[in-house]
């Protein structure tokens, strides 16, 4: 080539080093909005499948003759066996594509969902649970990585906050439509009644999503899964952000798996009903997960964190008070601080895993949800054996122990400021 069709063909420096211009999807667009009310919806399909026997529980106790503890496993099996599906769950979102991943994942929750209303006891309903929570395992950690990839950094607190607005949405419809059903049908038409409303959020999330821009297939290796993992679990803040979904998640179980017992029961002998209509209070995490971007941009990540649980810790110790206010408004703050906590802690593993992503936001909602079968076993025998202050005292110590990874990073990071080297201007 000679000297001149160098300089014709070559870029100008400048040109040469401009970055690619990004064009993950931003507030505005046509595609954003898409992104997130297909997420939206996903988020509604996830937690009406997986909670969809908990606004059930006391009706289940009735009829099968179980203890608190007992039928809370029906709750307990679908968390747990979500837990234990995510990491395989995300590799092989990594290997077929996160659309793929998470429409396949939901259509097979659903139609399990159609089976639970002819299990003829708790034995074979423990077990479609489990089955029922691997399969949703598809669709959370790999809807936290199609976000993370698609969206633009700068929305990305705002779209994972009205996912998580969706999960709350879903947890709640879910939670009343069961329990409204049971409580006039009995519990398996309550069941039948939660699979309808998923089967529909489920559509609605297949026909919105927009297709993948930034995903690359990688293979399905065991050994790269475990060295990426390695990785995350050696990262002390993604592991700190763990620790807070787990013990967030386990104040939220032992509270929701028990209030319906203590509303039916002295001194306030609620309707069941009526009891299920708590689950209304749902609306407040909607209102806080979306607020939850603008928590943190205000008082920092830590500041938020210290918020909700301030918040959370604020409305178990109301709600000890034998007064129906005060165990409603007791419900309404410990809902509050804890969509807030989530989606302040769930958008920061997305921030912080600059690779890996889906395996990050699989380990996170591993801790999360084994806080949420760990809380919601212990809530219930506490529950059995004390009443609600037992239950309380397991969300108080969850609540204590949050407050201590907080403080612990906060004293990390203040050490680190004094300690970096003084920069020359």
């Amino acid at each position: 080539m000679q000297p001149s069709d160098t300089r014709a063909s070559a870029p100008a420096p400048d040109a040469a080093a401009a970055p690619a211009p990004d064009d993950r999807h931003r507030p505005g667009g046509r595609d954003f909005r898409r992104a997130n009310l297909a997420l939206f919806a996903a988020g509604i399909a996830t937690f009406v499948l997986l909670y969809s026997t908990q606004g059930l529980l006391p009706v289940l106790s009735a009829d099968l003759d179980l203890t608190p503890g007992q039928a809370s496993w029906t709750a307990s099996a679908a968390t747990l066996g979500l837990a234990l599906g995510l990491l395989p769950a995300s590799a092989l979102s990594d290997r077929y594509g996160r659309t793929a991943v998470m429409t396949a994942s939901v259509l097979a929750a659903s139609a399990l969902a159609v089976a639970l209303p002819f299990a003829p006891g708790l034995t074979t309903l423990v077990a479609l649970r489990a089955l029922q929570g691997a399969a949703l395992a598809g669709l959370p950690a790999t809807a936290m990585a199609y976000l993370a990839e698609e969206i633009h950094p700068s929305a990305l607190a705002s779209a994972m906050g009205l996912y998580v607005a969706g999960n709350s949405i879903g947890g709640m419809g879910g939670r009343l439509l069961s329990g409204w059903t049971s409580a006039a049908l009995g519990w398996r038409w309550g069941l039948a009644a939660s699979a309808a409303l998923a089967l529909l959020a489920a559509l609605a999330f297949r026909l919105l999503i927009p297709a993948a821009r930034h995903f690359t297939p990688a293979p399905v290796d065991a050994r790269a899964l475990a060295r990426t993992v390695g990785r995350h679990l050696r990262n002390p803040l993604l592991v700190r952000l763990y620790a807070l979904g787990l013990l967030f998640m386990a104040v939220f179980g032992a509270v929701y798996n028990t209030a319906g017992y203590r509303l039916i029961a002295a001194p306030f002998h609620l309707p069941e009903s009526v009891a299920a209509s708590i689950f209304a209070i749902y609306l407040v995490g909607t209102g806080t997960s979306a607020a939850a971007g603008r928590l943190s941009a205000r008082l920092g990540r830590r500041g938020a964190l210290y918020v909700s649980i301030g918040v959370t810790a604020a409305g178990l110790l109301l709600s000890l008070a034998d007064s129906l206010a005060c165990a409603l408004l007791g419900l309404v703050l410990i809902t509050a601080g804890f969509f807030a906590g989530h989606a302040t802690a769930s958008s920061a593993v997305g921030r912080t895993a600059t690779e890996g992503r889906a395996q990050a936001s699989a380990l996170y909602l591993i801790a999360y949800y084994l806080g949420n079968s760990l809380g919601g076993t212990l809530g219930a025998d506490a529950y059995h054996a004390t009443g609600w202050p037992g239950a309380a005292t397991v969300g108080l110590t969850a609540m204590a122990l949050a407050a201590a990874v907080t403080l612990y990073a906060t004293r990390q990071a203040h050490t680190a400021r004094r300690s970096a080297p003084a920069v020359r201007a």
